[in-house]
């Protein structure tokens, strides 16, 4: 008998799609959820509690993107969307709603297992290093708790959101974040100011970072934003 992977939440109205992401995704131990419009998919969350929700945009009642919405206000559950369509304006509306990960359909069905299970990797992976409070890369220790960093054994102190900005990214390693989702998670989201102010913030962490480690921690995905890539 396979091993039990986690709970995957699928929301999908059209039946062939469903089954097919239901068959591999059991085959591969995960327990799975079906939803088939947005509305049902909003009810279940809450009570069934999945590690992960592969949401389809096209939907009755409630389309993806509304459904994203509404989990993201709330919570933090790792959700990829799936689309017919694979015009570059949905993936990037889709990454500043908070989506973790982008599937166009027709896909494979073995490349959509390893999609999920990369995302549940980089969150677990992600927690543990927020569990540990301290983040330790080659030249380079973040440690929270001290809101200090090392860069080959000389310590740092940062302002405030300069630090923050670089906890967040260092621990979801390999994640795209969009300007807004970074003005969200860093500034909050009430913050009204210029946009570019994360770009600031950006470039003033690359400069010390190159300085004082000479590594290129933080990478620019164009047209997207912004990633932090620990191998680096």
């Amino acid at each position: 008998m396979q091993e039990y992977a986690g709970n995957i939440l699928v929301v999908e109205d059209e039946e062939p799609v469903r089954e097919l992401l239901r068959l591999y995704l059991e085959k591969e131990g995960y327990q799975v959820e079906i939803a088939v419009d947005g509305e049902e998919a909003l009810q279940k969350v809450p009570s069934r509690h999945p590690d992960l929700i592969l949401l389809d945009i096209m939907l009755p009642k409630k389309d993806g993107w509304a459904v994203c919405r509404e989990i993201r206000k709330q919570l933090s559950i790792p959700i990829i969307m799936l689309t017919a369509r694979g015009e570059e304006l949905d993936r990037v509306l889709g990454l500043e709603m908070g989506a973790d990960d982008y599937i166009t359909k027709p896909f494979s069905p073995r490349e959509m297992v390893a999609r999920v299970k990369a995302v549940l990797r980089r969150v677990h992976q992600a927690e543990e290093k927020k569990d540990a409070e301290v983040i330790t890369l080659p030249g380079l220790i973040i440690d929270n708790a001290a809101k200090q960093v090392e860069m080959n054994g000389q310590v740092f102190s940062m302002p405030p959101k300069e630090f923050e900005l670089l906890w967040f990214l260092a621990a979801n390693p390999d994640r795209v974040f969009t300007r807004e989702q970074l003005l969200q998670q860093v500034w909050d989201y009430d913050y009204l100011g210029d946009p570019r102010t994360v770009d600031t913030h950006i470039k003033r962490l690359r400069e010390k970072l190159s300085a004082h480690t000479g590594k290129r921690y933080i990478k620019t995905v164009w047209g997207q934003g912004y990633k932090f890539e620990a191998g680096n």
